[in-house]
């Protein structure tokens, strides 16, 4: 297995839920955490904490949703550390609606956060990697991406698009001797869910510690291998038969 020390791996949507579990488990395995969310105070709380416990991590702003300033951020990581070994990307938004409910500009924004995000961070992230000679582009999909239930149009559309997409950029990123991994996560015990559906049983969900440890596993596998998909979901998983 290869070891993460010293790794410089950015995460968006860090600040809270399985973005938080992600950056505490690669903080613990010695990698330098870079949490980004679009609040600034959550990513720089994750930060302390991940530091807290001995890791090393900073955390900054960012917005997948904006190029120049993805693009800023990115610049920022490289002139401090010197390198990107691992993206992760995490942010992801939803809206719980029907589709004659669901507003044009809802839609919009989960499609620019869910699916256009990754793209243009693993765009940038992708030459970078290509000249170090080495790097790990892990997206986090969804259940969403295999089924579909109601009220979920744009974020099954995002998710689908997504695991799409990573396939896609694993064939051509393995020629740069770049790995791409799609974690496909079951239902968490994250705010996620909990904040948006109160009466969910939680019983029926899972510990995103187990997810986040799954990510680690996928980037610490021997360099001749790689996992383009693996699914993550509980025993009890609702979403999935």
């Amino acid at each position: 297995m290869l070891e993460l020390d010293g790794r410089v791996a950015v995460v968006t949507g860090g600040g809270q839920g399985l973005g938080e579990a992600i950056c505490n488990a690669l903080g613990d395995a010695k990698a330098i955490v870079v949490a980004t969310d679009i609040r600034r105070e959550l990513a720089q709380g994750v930060a302390a904490r991940v530091e807290a416990h001995g890791g090393r991590a900073l955390g900054m702003y960012l917005d997948v949703r904006d190029e120049d300033g993805a693009a800023a951020t990115l610049r920022h990581v490289v002139d401090a550390y010197g390198r990107i070994d691992v993206l992760v990307n995490n942010a992801g938004v939803d809206r719980t609606v029907s589709i004659e409910e669901l507003l044009i500009q809802e839609w919009d924004r989960i499609i620019a956060t869910n699916l256009r995000g990754p793209f243009v961070l693993s765009k940038l992230c992708l030459p970078l990697m290509g000249q170090q000679g080495s790097g790990h582009i892990v997206n986090i999909v969804s259940t969403a991406a295999k089924r579909a239930w109601p009220n979920a149009a744009a974020y099954h559309a995002s998710k689908w698009g997504l695991l799409g997409f990573s396939h896609a950029l694993h064939v051509e990123a393995r020629t740069h001797n770049v790995k791409v991994t799609a974690v496909v996560s079951g239902g968490m015990r994250t705010p996620f869910l909990l904040e948006r559906f109160p009466d969910i049983d939680p019983s029926t969900l899972q510990d995103p510690r187990t997810v986040a440890e799954t990510v680690r596993w996928v980037l610490t596998i021997p360099d001749e291998s790689v996992v383009p998909e693996v699914m993550v979901i509980p025993l009890g998983e609702t979403s999935w038969p």
